[in-house]
């Protein structure tokens, strides 16, 4: 398992570190994002995106849960299982996307634990909360498996 650690100070580096993940990411590939609400993972999953040559504009799938975006070098699933707290993810069909030919962005993963695959790029995002205003981030990157051990080097 590796980590690395990256001091973010504003939105458009947070973008930046997702388009060049989103530059090295292939099919089948997924991708959990956790942290706090406003933390960035939505900004990064953008950057992911714009790697992937996506075009469209990214929303939250906060209601929708996923939202797929199939215009660019690979389809990009992005999902949002916040609302799935109290369970039902095993009722989406999730190893049909994570076995499939696209990447998958999880955001609130937590929720849907006992369906990820094996081995996976966990993306942790903290806010610095000593001042209101500040746009500081702390983004922990950690590899789970030899596949994404690869990928992390490559950041």
């Amino acid at each position: 398992m590796d980590m690395k650690t990256f001091k973010i100070n504003d939105a458009a580096t947070t973008q930046t570190l997702g388009q060049q993940l989103g530059q090295i990411v292939s099919a089948g590939d997924v991708i959990l994002l956790d942290g706090d609400l406003g933390a960035g993972k939505t900004t990064f999953t953008k950057g992911i995106a714009l790697g992937l040559g996506i075009e469209r504009n990214i929303k939250s799938p906060t209601f929708t849960i996923i939202r797929e975006y199939k215009t660019g070098r690979l389809p990009l699933y992005h999902m949002d299982v916040y609302r799935l707290e109290d369970g039902g993810g095993d009722e989406l069909g999730l190893d049909e996307y994570f076995n499939g030919n696209g990447v998958c962005v999880v955001e609130w993963s937590q929720f849907v634990a006992s369906e990820l695959p094996k081995n996976y790029l966990k993306i942790a995002f903290k806010r610095d909360d000593s001042n209101l205003d500040s746009t500081n981030r702390t983004i922990s990157i950690t590899a789970i498996g030899t596949h994404y051990e690869g990928i992390l080097n490559q950041l």
